[in-house]
């Protein structure tokens, strides 16, 4: 862990102060993982391409080609040849689903029950104890994200936040909360970016050494 939290904060000096929160933000990951969870991803804008971003990272290769061993290979001899470029393509895989993409029951919820609920509701049918929810917010005041994080609690998920200097509500709902050094949103996105890049390349490297 230490020499990907070095590298990053040599590129960016002022996360230094966010190193602690980083280091329990994948320890709460890599537990959900170890229990066989998923990750659930929540935010608005630019922060919901973040989610996106993350989910792109973590259910492929992302610093490493994450080839199939020789038992999840064998499942797939029943398919002969097919079988066998079934399992070249495929990689391992770290679960995990972005809440921004469900555009069809996004829509229907905001339209037909409550917009500050879009998350929480697909939260509460998603999630389960062993799972992580993580939330990109710069106010950390974001209301359908702190919604989210509180049916998140109910249910017994980890949650992680990202979010900016003061952190808001999220700062003290959410177990952990990785709040950069800075007020203006582009400057906030712009440090959360290789802060998820670093927590990525550690859960990588701990499930596909």
């Amino acid at each position: 862990m230490s020499r990907t939290l070095e590298d990053l904060i040599a590129k960016y000096p002022e996360l230094a102060v966010c190193r602690g929160d980083i280091e329990r933000a994948y320890e709460a990951a890599r537990s959900s993982f170890e229990r066989g969870g998923k990750m659930l991803l929540a935010g608005n804008g630019g922060s919901a391409a973040d989610c996106e971003h993350v989910v792109g990272e973590l259910m492929k290769g992302f610093m490493s080609p994450r080839r199939l061993g020789e038992e999840a290979r064998e499942r797939f001899a029943v398919w002969g040849e097919e079988g066998a470029y079934i399992a070249d393509q495929l990689q391992g895989a770290l679960p995990a689903i972005s809440l921004v993409s469900q555009s069809a029951l996004a829509t229907a919820y905001i339209n037909d029950v409550a917009a500050d609920m879009v998350f929480a509701q697909q939260v509460y049918g998603y999630g389960r104890p062993e799972d992580a929810l993580v939330v990109f917010s710069t106010s950390g005041n974001s209301v359908n994200v702190v919604r989210a994080v509180q049916v998140a609690k109910s249910l017994g998920l980890a949650t992680i936040a990202f979010t900016g200097r003061g952190g808001g509500k999220l700062a003290t709902l959410c177990d952990v909360a990785i709040r950069v050094p800075y007020d203006r949103t582009p400057d906030i996105q712009e440090r959360h970016l290789p802060i998820y890049h670093a927590l990525c390349i550690l859960l990588e490297e701990t499930f596909f050494p």
